[in-house]
């Protein structure tokens, strides 16, 4: 019997952090997390990569037609952004008493814990 590894993608961000696109057609906008696929490496972000997807009519949709939602981008596409610098940036871990705290890079704030 085959032992398999579940391939999981460490990502940086969490569900509900704020991060600023970098690359690709939606650069420089930022959002929320909505999601994150830790299998395939990928989130989604509000109001980033917008798709139109055509919907059959259903009970909660009696019309159907044409809907606008979030995609999937990949990980490495965002950075964490910090609302007290107004910019983008990486984040430190910093062990306090209470357990670890994410901390800002550029101006040591903590960051907002998410959820």
């Amino acid at each position: 019997m085959a032992v398999t590894k579940s391939a999981h993608h460490k990502i940086h961000v969490k569900k509900g952090d704020v991060v600023m696109v970098i690359t690709g057609k939606d650069a420089g906008k930022r959002g929320k997390i909505l999601a994150v696929d830790l299998k395939k490496g990928r989130i989604v972000v509000e109001k980033i990569n917008l798709v139109k997807r055509h919907t059959k009519p259903s009970q909660a949709m009696p019309q159907g037609g044409i809907v606008e939602q979030e995609a999937a981008i990949n990980s490495s596409n965002v950075m964490l952004y910090c609302s007290e610098c107004k910019s983008v940036t990486r984040r430190s871990i910093k062990l306090t008493d209470s357990g670890k705290v994410r901390v800002c890079k550029k101006c040591g704030v903590n960051l907002p814990d998410s959820k």
